[in-house]
């Protein structure tokens, strides 16, 4: 079996907006916001900062609001350009169900009737934008 070519090192929560008085039915719409950072240094560590939006129909405030970045780690230096396209794809695939997780959590802890449990999605057209939205540091 082949090494993998980056891992998951970390990940965090760092901003949450829960405000179920906006919350007016259970029809809701979801958002999605992939941004990137990667520092091009002996370490190759590449920063996803995802964000996770939750509205009802029609409205632009959205009543959830969460920030998950996460940090992953190559092996061996890699530069920029050489940033595999699969790269983009699966680093939200491994992040994902940790939001999933997240917001059913904040949910059901919450006491909302009923909580929030997000279905799996096939999130592949986030790498695109989370490929155009990614910044380096060299």
């Amino acid at each position: 079996m082949n090494k993998s070519s980056f891992a998951l090192a970390s990940y965090k929560f760092d901003h949450l907006l829960l405000d179920m008085d906006q919350q007016e039915s259970k029809d809701i719409d979801i958002a999605f916001e992939p941004y990137g950072l990667f520092k091009e240094d002996e370490n190759s560590i590449f920063n996803l900062t995802f964000i996770f939006k939750a509205f009802n129909k029609n409205v632009e405030s959205p009543f959830i609001k969460l920030r998950c970045i996460a940090e992953f780690k190559f092996e061996g230096r890699l530069t920029f350009e050489e940033i595999p396209n699969y790269f983009y794809v699966n680093s939200i695939a491994i992040l994902f169900p940790y939001v999933r997780a997240f917001v059913s959590t904040i949910t059901l802890q919450a006491n909302i009737i009923p909580p929030i449990l997000l279905p799996t999605w096939n999130l592949e057209s986030l790498a695109e934008p989370l490929k155009m939205n990614t910044k380096f540091d060299k």
